[in-house]
């Protein structure tokens, strides 16, 4: 076990790397200027000197590896840099915005799980009955709806059409967290309920399952401490690339509500060209994809024999 999880350490190291310079790569390459964007949107006619100075003290009139290597060896120190536009301490701007972003992986995750899991089950065990037609049916309806129209439907009952909820995020923050919670989790349920039915088919039409019935154990005792147990792997996929999306910001659905989390930051920066916050957020993104699936491969190794002995061989 401890062979294993030193490989896939070690395997994270060049894929982190390889990340990074590909994003510092693309943002330097796709055209445009950090410092004359600022000055363009400030409104102010400024000469070239004033540019090339300004360039000169972000360090962007160096050659593209020495800023790569100089913006790497910041953020392995824990310095991020600074950003263009607010001239605020990068690490500080990003862990503000932090906390709002893990609130709504929370709710999004557990409100998923609660939904997904009784449902899909349910689905399988009454299959090609008209409980999981149904299942089956508006599974397919929230699979379908992208998230921004979701959210705009969403909008239009409950926030202009029944005023229950707020249309953008306001100081009651409870209330501000139904809509985008359930933006995000009509998308994510509808893709749980489906693979959960799916796994859990697969595993009732197995003989061990047959030889319990035979037994006469019940079935709610099958489900409970056999079935779910053999579907765990399935969950865990599902959960690991779930919560690396949500962590890394769901940048359409804070966007639209105003939530002030990773996301919209992302979008915000993006739009002005704020490469420190662009790099720092694609950093974030890369660390968080790859810690949640290194986390699910160990809990798939620890639960599957089949896969703890391949990896051992």
């Amino acid at each position: 076990m401890g062979k294993y999880i030193l490989k896939r350490l070690l395997w994270l190291i060049p894929v982190l790397i390889g990340i990074t310079f590909l994003s510092f790569a693309m943002m330097r390459l796709a055209g445009g200027d950090a410092v004359t964007y600022m000055y363009e949107n400030a409104g102010s006619a400024v000469s070239q000197e004033v540019i090339d100075a300004a360039r000169k003290e972000y360090g962007l009139d160096q050659p593209f590896l020495v800023q790569y290597l100089r913006w790497l060896s910041g953020m392995i120190t824990g310095d991020m840099g600074v950003s263009y536009v607010s001239d605020r301490d990068v690490y500080d701007t990003f862990l503000s915005k932090l906390p709002a972003t893990m609130l709504l992986t929370v709710s999004s995750v557990v409100t998923t799980i609660l939904l997904s899991l009784p449902l899909g089950i349910l689905s399988a065990v009454k299959q090609n009955q008209w409980v999981d037609y149904i299942i089956r049916f508006l599974s397919f309806i929230g699979n379908s709806m992208p998230n921004f129209f979701a959210a705009m439907v969403l909008m239009y009952f409950f926030s202009i059409q029944l005023g229950w909820l707020p249309v953008i995020t306001t100081q009651n923050l409870v209330l501000s967290l139904v809509l985008p919670t359930l933006t995000l989790v009509l998308s994510m349920a509808s893709k749980y309920i489906r693979q959960i039915r799916a796994a859990v088919l697969e595993e009732l039409s197995k003989d061990y399952v047959t030889g319990a019935r035979a037994r006469g154990v019940r079935g709610s005792v099958i489900i409970c401490r056999n079935v779910m147990k053999a579907s765990m792997l399935t969950i865990i996929t599902l959960l690991s690339l779930s919560v690396g999306s949500l962590l890394g910001g769901t940048t359409i659905v804070e966007t639209i509500f105003m939530w002030d989390g990773v996301g919209k930051m992302a979008v915000d920066a993006i739009t002005m060209r704020d490469y420190p916050i662009i790099q720092a957020y694609v950093a974030w993104m890369a660390v968080i994809y790859v810690a949640v699936n290194l986390a699910a491969d160990l809990l798939c190794h620890c639960l599957d024999p089949r896969a703890r002995l391949g990896g051992d061989s």
